[in-house]
């Protein structure tokens, strides 16, 4: 007698054949618009007296050769307390933590959106008994069945012949990188609005010292007055007026030192722990930074390199590649479920010659009514797009004016400082000699208040004046892009990173 002829199976051959067909085909083609940049809607460079300054108050010769967005902040903020501050806060403020973690969250919504353009494959088992009773048997008598079956096969994978997922992949990708563009501008905020309260509390306290000092002053010549309007030689008016400015000094002490512990308050949110004394400043240093590089004719094209102009582009380039997504919905999208496995009546059979099974089942559905949903989601697609240039040409203009306005502050500090500090050394001079003469009885005691109001409101002047200084180092480091890196990067010719 004949065997029969057994075949060989080609299931899997053709099943491996065929994924590698569909692979090659989905993606093929890519409804999403090309890219392009927009335009900068800027000048090409900034005009300002400030742009010519060399940095200034370096700890190195080079400081004035090396760009903003290269200087490492080690090297920018000359004090080491306040670097140890800065340290501090890079590791334990929450803000920080939270946009590390939303990189975190962001890639992993990448890598789900990114995996539905592959097949899923599974293995699946089953076991089934039924028992079919006598009435409804063929033989007439009750009968139990049973069934095993083992498989392993991709359910539902949509052939990307249009890109539709290739687009949400890229669209979820550009997403990421707004979270880590995002992440650095938080760290560049960061360091500096710590430099900033780490000064402005150095500032507060020399502040403190001065109405301090001048209460302490005031009081001594009040004491003085007092004896001296005991025996007649002073007048009630005189008297009177010097308690009045005793009165106010001591209510300045008390405005300045809450002004203090709220500075040290936001100091420590900013840092996210608390800090050791001995960091802390007494008050206001000569230089604490250096002077940012600022050639003249700075191209605006260094802006680009903001974290934050950076995190606006990659916004409309998600923009860009929902609109491939929401035009690739418009054509037939193709799904294949297909398995492979043994089936038996019995465990022991389901590995025998002849236990083979599979399935194939491919569908199709094309879009034909909707009543103008898909047309609705592409319009929708490319007003946002439309958005989305919009904010990234308003991040540049901001950027833009950002740094205009840095330098416009720096371009006539120098002058301010230089007239103020000549204001506070007259006013000086103008209250020794009227107290002076006071005291000599040539002038009345008004001429010396205010004199000594004078001097007072000038010093005051004075301290502030050179907070807004060194505060507007910090500023035109933070908006050219400084303070991602903790030591200086080296730089390409032409100045690229």
């Amino acid at each position: 007698m004949m065997q029969p002829v057994q075949r060989k199976s080609t299931l899997w051959p053709r099943t491996a054949m065929l994924l590698a067909l569909t692979a090659a085909l989905a993606g093929c083609a890519n409804l999403a618009p090309d890219y392009t940049q927009p335009a900068a809607p800027v000048p090409a460079s900034w005009t300002s007296q400030a742009a010519a300054q060399p940095a200034v108050g370096s700890a190195g010769p080079a400081a004035g050769e090396i760009d903003a967005d290269h200087l490492g902040w080690r090297e920018f903020f000359l004090d080491p307390r306040l670097q140890q501050v800065i340290a501090a806060a890079l590791d334990n403020n929450r803000d920080l933590r939270v946009a590390a973690l939303n990189i975190e969250k962001a890639r992993a919504q990448y890598r789900i959106t990114d995996a539905n353009r592959y097949p899923s494959i599974s293995a699946t088992g089953t076991s089934s008994a039924s028992r079919t009773p006598a009435e409804l048997s063929t033989t007439g008598s009750a009968a139990v069945s049973h069934q095993q079956s083992v498989t392993v096969g991709v359910s539902a994978y949509e052939l990307d012949f249009f890109g539709r997922l290739k687009n949400l992949s890229d669209a979820a990708l550009e997403s990421y990188q707004y979270q880590v563009e995002t992440r650095r501008s938080t760290h560049i905020s960061l360091v500096a609005e710590v430099a900033t309260a780490w000064l402005t509390l150095a500032s507060d306290r020399d502040l403190l010292k001065l109405a301090q000092d001048t209460y302490a002053s005031q009081s001594r010549t009040f004491a003085l007055s007092q004896r001296s309007h005991d025996i007649g030689t002073v007048s009630g008016v005189d008297l009177a007026s010097q308690e009045a400015t005793v009165e106010s000094a001591r209510a300045d002490v008390a405005r300045y030192a809450s002004q203090v512990e709220q500075d040290l308050n936001a100091l420590r949110l900013l840092v996210g722990a608390d800090i050791d004394a001995a960091l802390l400043p007494a008050g206001l240093p000569d230089t604490a930074s250096v002077l940012p590089a600022t050639p003249a004719g700075l191209p605006s094209q260094v802006l680009l390199r903001r974290p934050d102009v950076l995190a606006a582009e990659h916004t409309l380039k998600s923009a860009n590649a929902d609109i491939g997504a929401a035009r690739a919905a418009f054509f037939p999208s193709i799904s294949l479920t297909a398995n492979g496995g043994t089936a038996s009546r019995t465990l022991g059979g389901l590995f025998k010659a002849g236990s083979g099974s599979w399935t194939f089942s491919p569908s199709i559905n094309l879009p034909i009514f909707n009543a103008g949903s898909l047309r609705a989601s592409l319009d929708s697609a490319k007003i946002t797009r439309d958005i989305d240039v919009a904010n990234y040409e308003k991040a540049i203009q901001t950027a833009f004016r950002e740094v205009a306005d840095a330098l416009a502050v720096r371009a006539t500090l120098d002058q301010r400082l230089d007239a103020q500090g000549k204001a506070t050394a007259a006013s000086e001079k103008a209250f020794r000699l009227s107290d002076a003469r006071y005291r000599n009885g040539v002038d009345s005691y008004l001429t010396t208040l205010v004199a000594q109001r004078t001097l007072y409101s000038a010093q005051q002047t004075l301290i502030s004046l050179r907070l807004t200084e060194q505060s507007n180092r910090i500023t035109l480091y933070k908006v050219l892009g400084g303070g991602w890196s903790e030591q200086t990067q080296p730089m390409q010719p032409g100045g690229q990173p």
